[in-house]
């Protein structure tokens, strides 16, 4: 009786280990055949100088500069705009923002009439063009790459600034994300610190500064959505006006010296602080929550460092992008060229470098083969899949990159740019002026 007890054990024990072992191969099939989620976070107003990997010797920026270390850095990728809505247009649709009509940030204004006329047929007396108007908004008919990833099955989520539409029915929850967390038409916030005066976006206590409050927002749906693949693009205010930081990060940059002689702003060096502290955060929570490894990060800016803003009684410029030339507005190198870092463990090597000119219409391609969807049906791209940069497989056809600015850009210091329209092609950028 005791070899025959001993026996059935042993048969019970090997079948219980067998089908462990059938369940783990089946949960880690499951992991590998699971879509990879995706954070994509996006700068407001960053410059491509504006961090310490990129070269900046008086902005503190070490979870931005550990982030570089687990990613691919491009040193040549470029805002579709020198300005924010047509850029982030781009993103969510992979078009060209000519393609879109919308041209300038105008996102806060009223919607205009559907029958507004894009190209006016002379221009005005003042003018040295023809000055088209620019669409307000992103149209609920254009399919973003939030629609497509929901349609999948992926959770969507946005907590930021839109700026594509002044009214709540072309906000987020319009466009494809089950949640929208601060996205409306607000071009800055009312403030920094709480009250925040931004519809979809509770008052915290007062004088919580809004990158922390963020944070916290994007923290919770990590959590919240880490069962299923995820969509969440984090969208920062800063560093955009108004130019608004903590006091004890402005004096301890109160003294601070760039070895190089270019910037200078102690106001800016502290909203920059406020937002690498978030990065890090966020880089944290992944790890906390096991979602490193199946998450693809692409972090950029919408738009290159503001140079024309003064600020405070020293009239401090908010931050300088040499050595670009000029700087947000412009469609020299310092309005359009940005940082970009994307990191995908496994798949992307860490610390490497591409000097290969991308643009932030290429994303809405690039996700959807990350996600392995085809392209939706009569769904035009500008953009190109990223992906044979990005992990060294397939090849790179792409043979140049346009952007195309219709307007004249001027400020309270000066013109930044006339209309003009330019090409980027290897080594060589061609500029047209109107």
């Amino acid at each position: 009786m005791a070899n025959q007890s001993r026996r059935e054990f042993l048969q019970v024990t090997g079948l219980g280990a067998a089908v462990a072992l059938a369940a783990n191969l089946v949960k880690r099939a499951e992991a590998q055949a699971r879509r990879p989620s995706i954070l994509f976070i996006l700068i407001d107003d960053m410059g491509w100088m504006d961090s310490g990997v990129y070269g900046s010797q008086y902005y503190d920026t070490p979870n931005i500069d550990a982030l570089a270390q687990r990613s691919m850095r491009f040193t040549d990728a470029y805002s579709a705009n020198p300005l924010c809505s047509p850029t982030r247009a781009s993103i969510m649709t992979g078009l060209y923002p000519c393609r879109l009509g919308i041209t300038t940030p105008a996102g806060h204004l009223p919607p205009l009439p559907e029958d507004f006329e894009y190209l006016p047929d002379e221009a005005a007396p003042w003018e040295r063009t023809v000055k088209p108007e620019s669409r307000r908004l992103l149209p609920l008919e254009e399919v973003t790459i939030a629609e497509v990833l929901r349609e999948a099955g992926y959770a969507t989520g946005f907590i930021g600034k839109w700026h594509l539409g002044q009214t709540e029915e072309f906000w987020p929850h319009h466009q494809g994300f089950d949640v929208n967390i601060a996205g409306g038409g607000y071009p800055g916030p009312p403030s920094y610190f709480s009250p925040y005066h931004i519809e979809p976006l509770p008052d915290g206590p007062d004088g919580e500064y809004i990158a922390d409050r963020l944070t916290d927002e994007a923290i919770s749906f990590l959590g919240e959505h880490r069962e299923k693949p995820f969509f969440l693009c984090l969208w920062h205010y800063s560093i955009h006006a108004p130019y608004q930081a903590k006091d004890e990060y402005i004096a301890e940059h109160a003294d601070r010296v760039d070895p190089r002689g270019e910037q200078d702003n102690p106001v800016m060096a502290a909203m920059i602080r406020s937002m690498d502290e978030s990065i890090g955060r966020v880089l944290g929570a992944l790890d906390d929550l096991g979602l490193t490894d199946d998450t693809i990060i692409i972090f950029t800016s919408d738009n290159g460092g503001n140079e024309y803003d003064r600020v405070g009684e020293a009239q401090w410029t908010p931050t300088n992008n040499a050595p670009l030339r000029s700087g947000k507005g412009s469609i020299f190198e310092g309005g359009v060229r940005v940082p970009l870092m994307v990191s995908w463990p496994g798949r992307i090597e860490p610390g490497s470098l591409c000097d290969v000119p991308v643009m932030s219409i290429d994303f809405f391609p690039t996700l959807l083969q990350v996600a392995g969807l085809p392209v939706p049906p009569k769904k035009i791209l500008d953009g190109a899949d990223l992906m044979p940069l990005l992990t060294g497989g397939g090849e790179w056809r792409r043979d140049a990159i346009f952007c195309h600015m219709p307007h004249r850009v001027g400020s309270v210091t000066g013109p930044l740019s006339e209309a003009a329209t330019w090409v980027r092609q290897g080594d060589w950028k061609l500029i047209r002026f109107y």
